[in-house]
């Protein structure tokens, strides 16, 4: 949840986690945006599908950019054993972790509020209560930390997949104006009549039914939470491996079949004298609304990037690579800020090297600033890399 300094080898502190969260990162602050603008640039058939990989599903269905998102959260889940865990460890007390943990929460969406409230209006006639994701990663570590705090492993698998199902059925088979049983509409859930009851105009321009969802995004942090627990035992290197591929396996699997997308494939069967392809059972794999399939198919892919980054740099040691990611993890609440707020100023920085290319370069230009705005925000981080300054939050 918080940036740390770099780890340290003999440091129980995985390097692969900043990386990872440096990689996830490095969409949001200019990847996505550079390579979109590579690929109209080459005008290449053979590339011409990669750019929608970078625009959000408007409902059903997942792309690349859609795994951003739920990543960020799974690695705050899986930082929750090492950080609460030692403070557990050491004896604080419950309420210094709990005056910890609300502190974290409350600057998060603070923070959330000044991107997609309208916070720094400075009026409050535009100020908005509206979704935002610092406010979802916030509210998913909240839950999360109080489930690691007062349950074992088992309960917390148990409570888990209780939010999974609870927030399914709720979503599925609460009647209400314009809702079809297992049936998924925008408008048409208990999610989205709750936000518009309790919220009203304040939600802004996302109305994803987030106060509901909040079950959602807590389930994601807590598949974080089982890979921490997991990286934090005993076992050997290999056997944390192979079960965080397992896992996610598992999570990509369960995602799959519980969505309704296995059934589709083979239409016509009937079980119990009913085409199994309609059964009002299914759980489409929608972001907007954080459904439980989505949270395990993102669960599922973040297992499995989790293993393939631990493996290389926790376990063979093949860090160097690595590194320009580490820069960004280990200031990744400070990264997506600067991005979000000040990414035109980024932009004017490129534009100051690289204007005059635009008459040799021609269609390239805009991948060029682009590439330079990321790396003149990069330059700033690994400049507080070098100087050991990690803005916490």
């Amino acid at each position: 949840m918080s940036s740390a300094p770099p780890t340290d080898p003999a440091s129980t502190r995985l390097a692969s986690l900043d990386a990872l969260r440096g990689f996830d990162m490095f969409w949001i602050m200019g990847g996505s945006t550079i390579a979109g603008a590579a690929v109209k640039a080459s005008d290449c058939d053979l590339l011409r599908d990669i750019p929608v990989q970078f625009v959000h599903v408007e409902w059903e269905g997942f792309r690349f950019i859609d795994l951003i998102f739920p990543l960020f959260l799974f690695l705050i889940g899986v930082a929750i054993p090492y950080a609460l865990g030692k403070r557990v460890a050491r004896g604080d007390s419950l309420k210094s972790i709990y005056a910890h943990v609300v502190t974290r929460v409350v600057v998060l969406i603070v923070l959330g509020m000044m991107v997609n409230g309208n916070l720094l209006s400075y009026n409050v006639h535009e100020f908005q209560i509206t979704y935002s994701v610092l406010q979802m990663l916030a509210l998913g570590y909240l839950v999360a930390s109080i489930v690691f705090l007062h349950l074992r492993l088992r309960w917390q698998i148990l409570v888990t997949a209780a939010m999974l199902i609870g927030y399914w059925a709720l979503l599925a088979f609460v009647p209400g104006p314009g809702h079809e049983m297992g049936v998924f509409k925008p408008g048409c859930n208990l999610g989205d009549w709750l936000n518009d009851w309790i919220l009203g105009g304040l939600q802004g321009r996302w109305r994803f039914g987030w106060i509901l969802g909040i079950l959602g995004h807590a389930s994601t942090a807590m598949l974080g939470v089982f890979a921490g627990q997991l990286l934090r035992s005993g076992a050997s290197q290999a056997a944390k491996t192979a079960w965080l591929v397992l896992l996610g396996l598992a999570c990509l699997g369960a995602g799959l079949l519980w969505s309704g997308w296995i059934a589709r494939q083979w239409p016509g069967i009937e079980l119990a004298g009913r085409d199994w392809s309609q059964w009002p059972v299914w759980c489409p794999i929608i972001k907007n609304r954080w459904t439980s399939t989505f949270a395990l198919y993102a669960g599922g892919y973040s297992y499995v990037l989790l293993a393939l980054f631990y493996l290389v740099i926790d376990v063979w040691r093949f860090r160097r690579w690595a590194v320009p990611f580490m820069v960004i993890g280990a200031n990744s609440i400070f990264a997506y800020m600067a991005w979000q707020l000040c990414n035109p100023a980024f932009r004017a920085v490129s534009e100051v090297f690289v204007r005059g290319l635009k008459q040799y370069v021609g269609p390239w230009h805009d991948t060029i600033a682009w590439t330079g705005a990321t790396a003149a925000l990069w330059a700033l981080l690994w400049y507080m890399y070098r100087n050991k300054t990690f803005v916490r939050v």
